[in-house]
């Protein structure tokens, strides 16, 4: 059986979308390095001791931003899996929701790299999109069992 995928012009946008979560990364990643060498935190230290971080406001600030990093890693790969999933049937909803996501991941890490945990609520959003997208690719999948 052979099977024929025909994308959209549309698709493009996914396409940006996703592009957009490789300069997210490497933003995130730039934001940890100047945070880590703000705060005097060794390689290979993963986080500023905690104790440090309740005292020194810079420690805090770093181990923030290597959690806000880490934690859009940790979500990334599922989120580009069901991005592209529904852009092939929907681009456009899929690059709307793929936008809240990336939009929300950047507020969050602004927010997250204040030095305020509580702060990552700011891009609370990105739960719009991804929540979207996990919903829109149960959809389609449950769809295609019809």
């Amino acid at each position: 059986m052979t099977t024929v995928l025909g994308l959209s012009g549309d698709f493009r946008y996914v396409l940006a979308v996703a592009v957009s979560t490789g300069f997210l990364s490497f933003w995130q990643s730039l934001k940890v390095s100047a945070a880590r060498k703000v705060a005097g935190v060794k390689y290979p230290a993963q986080y500023a001791p905690d104790a440090d971080a309740q005292k020194d406001i810079k420690a805090m600030k770093f181990n923030c931003a290597q959690r806000a990093h880490g934690n859009t890693l940790e979500s990334l790969p599922f989120f580009l899996f069901s991005l592209i999933y529904v852009g092939l049937s929907k681009p456009v909803t899929a690059a709307v929701l793929g936008a809240l996501w990336v939009s929300g991941r950047v507020l969050y890490t602004i927010g997250y790299t204040s030095g305020i945990p509580s702060n990552r609520m700011w891009g609370v959003h990105h739960n719009i999109g991804h929540l979207g997208l996990m919903f829109t690719a149960a959809y389609i999948t449950a769809e295609s069992f019809m």
